[in-house]
Order: structure tokens, then C-alpha cells, then sequence
């Protein structure tokens, strides 16, 4: 069968429009999230808890770490450190909470997504206990604590001496019940 050259155009535009979706959602995607864990760019840290290795503490550095908690547009609980800063020395855990409440009255579910700065220092600062590891399920009125602990890494360079956590909470209450509702 002959196709005449409008139907050969037809598939070739086609076949290109699904050549570029590919491209960018299978290529794309992961080449970016790659190069942001490679290069520290957008303050993306690694998704997986620290491992800890056995070190000395290094008493002769004190390290600032401070906390800021936002929420993302639409997200209306209440949301902040239990304490602003932390001063720890290299190798040493800090721990703290994050305070949560939903003021509203229907359950919903939230998830915290860190940053951190400077970003040179984004692969110095671990997280071995954090409630960003996990989505953050409130029932309506419900209040909590969430424990952090982290470590400041000894290999952090000489010049860093403060660094910034912060946290932005979002609202996956749609996302979540859609991803259990097709289990």
C-alpha cells in the first residue's frame, strides 16, 4: 500500500512529537536530578538516611545550623522548629523537633522537602531521623512533634561555618488517596 505524502507527513510529525515526550520525560528528568546531586545545585540532598561511620567528634569546630520551616502555597498547618539554631561540632548528632498541627478539621497529609545552604554544604549535612523521609499523615485538629537528628560531616570545609536547613511542607492529600485508592 502507497501512502501519499500527507499521510507520510502526518507520521513523521507524530512520530517525532512521541520521539520528543520520551526524550523529556524518560532523559530529561533523570539527567537533571543527576546533575542537581552531582553539582548540590538546587540544594537537593540525598533522599536516603546517613549511614554513620565510626569518627571522632571534632571539638575544635563549632558549627551553626539553622532551621526554617514554610509552607507551600495551600498548605495551612502550623509548621516550625523547636529551636531556630543548633550549635554542634563536626561528627557530632544534633537533635530537635519540628512542631505540626492541622488546624483544620479534615485528615490530611503532608511532606516536608529539604534544602540546604550554602550549597557547597548540601553533601555534609545528613539527616539520620527525619520526618522528611516519610509523608506526614494529621488527622483534623491533630498535633505533633517530629524528631530530626543530624550530623554535621567532618570533611565540611574549613571556611563553612554556618549552614541553613530549611523545610517546605506541601499538601499531598489529593496525591496520596489517589495512590491508595489504585492499590
Amino acid at each position: 500500500m502507497q501512502l501519499n505524502p500527507a499521510h507520510k507527513t502526518i507520521i513523521k510529525a507524530t512520530a517525532t512529537a512521541v520521539a520528543m515526550f520520551a526524550f523529556v520525560f524518560w532523559v530529561m528528568v533523570p539527567l537533571y536530578n543527576v546533575l542537581c546531586q552531582v553539582t548540590g545545585l538546587n540544594g537537593k540532598t540525598d533522599p536516603n538516611p546517613y549511614k554513620t561511620v565510626p569518627a571522632a567528634v571534632d571539638t575544635s569546630r563549632t558549627i551553626t545550623v539553622q532551621f526554617l520551616a514554610t509552607n507551600n502555597k495551600g498548605m495551612n498547618w502550623d509548621f516550625k522548629p523547636s529551636v531556630h539554631q543548633v550549635k554542634v561540632h563536626p561528627g557530632e548528632v544534633g537533635s530537635l523537633n519540628f512542631y505540626v498541627r492541622n488546624p483544620s478539621g479534615k485528615n490530611m497529609v503532608g511532606q516536608a522537602i529539604p534544602s540546604v545552604t550554602p550549597f557547597e554544604a548540601t553533601d555534609y549535612l545528613h539527616k539520620t531521623e527525619c520526618f522528611c523521609f516519610t509523608s506526614q499523615p494529621l488527622e483534623g485538629h491533630e498535633e505533633k512533634d517530629m524528631p530530626l537528628k543530624i550530623i554535621v560531616d567532618q570533611d565540611l570545609p574549613k571556611h563553612i561555618n554556618k549552614l541553613t536547613l530549611s523545610y517546605t511542607l506541601f499538601d499531598i492529600t489529593e496525591m496520596n488517596n489517589k495512590r491508595t485508592a489504585a492499590r
